[in-house]
């Protein structure tokens, strides 16, 4: 008996930004099982310079008008953060499955309203693709098989000379992305919030217990360094984080740098380069570029496996909150002031 083949699904981009770059060749591959057959955005040359290169058949101006067309089963969801409520709304309200780039809201209260607005059969995702990154999968497996033995402290470091200007004068992190320039929340909410949501990925739940958030640069009205620490409160593991944009001889484009420190070993991400030393010695490279697309490629397929089961998503709305509710933690307990002089 042959088995009838699932129907390729008909996705809506919402945005045609950054970040697409990342979002539709991780589409592209997933040809057999969906296929991107609109792209909106109110830039008309953004979004047609998007459907050329990927062969999008057709371009609206907004998302309404894109809704409004029909045809769509989901929707993926890579506008700015500003819009994200609303245009979750504006999905769920056509009963369509969404995809969203994180966060869900500029705010938890946003985030957790735009939660409860959706219904089935409308399900929702969110793109929250740091946790998908093949080493952090490889060292989830690694703490799973006890490698390391009891984690008993963890270290984290995300430094960058970003916001370092250079000889002419300019910032290679808003040279990347300009949009840092007026974000209101910037380093945590931007940056950090996928480390936050790795950590518990791999270390289970934390509560934050400190946090000091700082602004080095007037080129930016919101904060480009944090220092955070987080408890894990099943046992006390206390992890501390430390982000910084604009740390001299850093390199401009950061990279991860996380410590695990155990009974019986330690494991210790550098870049791409992951590695265990104690009672037993393993090491293991990454390609940087393929695993960056490739964490795109798994949270797209992750999110297609899930509409075909009907399991849960390993980002669900709900874990997501349970990131947002430290970022919000962390705003609180920093007191960042934008009026304050930059450090």
């Amino acid at each position: 008996m042959t088995v009838p083949a699932s129907p390729v699904r008909r996705v809506g981009m919402i945005g045609a930004g950054w970040v697409t770059g990342y979002h539709l060749p991780a589409w592209g591959r997933q040809h057999h099982r969906a296929e991107i057959v609109a792209i909106a955005d109110p830039s008309p040359q953004a979004a047609a310079r998007r459907a050329a290169e990927f062969g999008i058949p057709q371009v609206y101006a907004s998302a309404e008008a894109m809704l409004d067309a029909g045809g769509l089963d989901a929707v993926d969801i890579c506008s700015p953060r500003e819009t994200h409520a609303a245009m979750v709304r504006l999905a769920a309200g056509r009963q369509l499955d969404i995809l969203c780039q994180k966060p869900l809201g500029t705010d938890l209260a946003e985030a957790e309203a735009v939660v409860a607005a959706v219904a089935p059969p409308a399900r929702l995702m969110v793109h929250e693709n740091w946790r998908f990154r093949a080493w952090y999968r490889r060292l989830k497996q690694w703490l799973d098989q006890g490698a390391a033995g009891d984690i008993r402290q963890a270290s984290f470091e995300f430094l960058s000379a970003g916001m370092i200007a250079g000889p002419d004068g300019t910032r290679p992190a808003l040279v990347r992305q300009p949009f840092f320039r007026t974000q209101q929340r910037l380093l945590v909410m931007e940056v950090l919030i996928h480390h936050l949501d790795t950590l518990r990925y791999l270390l289970g739940e934390l509560e934050i217990v400190a946090a000091r958030l700082e602004r080095s640069t007037d080129a930016i009205i919101a904060e480009d360094v944090a220092a955070v620490v987080l408890r894990r409160p099943a046992d006390g593991l206390v992890v501390t984080v430390t982000g910084n944009l604009a740390v001299h001889g850093a390199p401009p484009m950061p990279r991860d740098h996380l410590r695990l420190f155990g009974t019986r070993g330690t494991i210790e991400l550098l870049g791409s380069a992951l590695s265990l030393r104690g009672a037993e010695t393993r090491d293991e490279a990454f390609d940087p570029d393929a695993t960056y697309q490739g964490s795109y490629d798994a949270a797209i397929g992750h999110f297609l496996d899930g509409l075909e089961t009907g399991d849960a998503f390993e980002t669900a709305p709900e874990d997501n909150l349970r990131t947002l509710r430290l970022v919000e933690e962390i705003y609180r307990l920093g007191r960042f002031d934008p009026a304050a002089k930059p450090r």
